[in-house]
């Protein structure tokens, strides 16, 4: 990957913190963070795209109890880096959200694994007070390194796995993949329908 796609990676990363270890400013809602990533990659149309179909796609799952909802950043992100090295938008939008199901479950091993070490943690905080700032520190860092791993190893992969591929397809292929893009939106609109029915009751 080149320089501009590894920042990318980085920003997405960051990104990812915002969803519920740090700063919650919404950003990383993939209707947001769409545009941002298609601007950084030369194409804010594209992002546009993703980020409200990935928005509407993943918009009836909330994180409540022990569910972890797939990444709206890795849904969005991983798109825009395959499209940035010439993949088509409705192969990587797919290929998106796969990696933003799996983030959900490598997640969901990252917080047992954290939940272990704060149980060390809470114990060496009521020693010593006074380090709680630098381990929360520490803990975001870890947990921004392990995205942004996990991010840039999933989208060198889906690339390769792409190159090797894309002479393969068949034009039906494209045709499918395209088509079901396509239909993305309406399987969102369609999943908010009873929502917005029982709303208005």
């Amino acid at each position: 990957m080149t320089l501009p796609l590894i920042l990318l990676c980085i920003f997405a990363a960051l990104l990812e913190l915002d969803t519920t270890y740090a700063f919650q400013t919404l950003l990383s809602r993939p209707v947001i963070a769409g545009p941002i990533f298609g601007w950084l990659t030369g194409d804010v149309a594209a992002g546009i795209q993703v980020g409200i179909f990935a928005e509407l796609l993943f918009s009836d799952i909330s994180p409540l109890g022990g569910i972890i909802p797939p990444s709206g950043v890795v849904a969005t992100v991983i798109p825009l880096l395959l499209y940035a090295q010439g993949i088509d938008l409705y192969f990587g939008f797919f290929l998106g959200v796969c990696a933003a199901v799996l983030y959900s479950f490598f997640d969901a091993l990252l917080r047992k694994t954290r939940f272990k070490w704060l149980i060390f943690l809470e114990k060496r905080i009521g020693r010593r007070p006074s380090d709680i700032t630098r381990i929360i520190a520490i803990t975001l860092l870890l947990s921004f390194l392990m995205t942004f791993i996990f991010i840039s190893v999933l989208a060198w992969a889906s690339s390769q796995l792409m190159f090797v591929l894309y002479p393969y397809l068949t034009p039906r292929m494209h045709f499918a993949f395209r088509l079901s893009y396509l239909a993305v939106p309406w399987i969102g609109l369609a999943a908010l329908i009873p929502v917005f029915r029982l709303k208005a009751r």
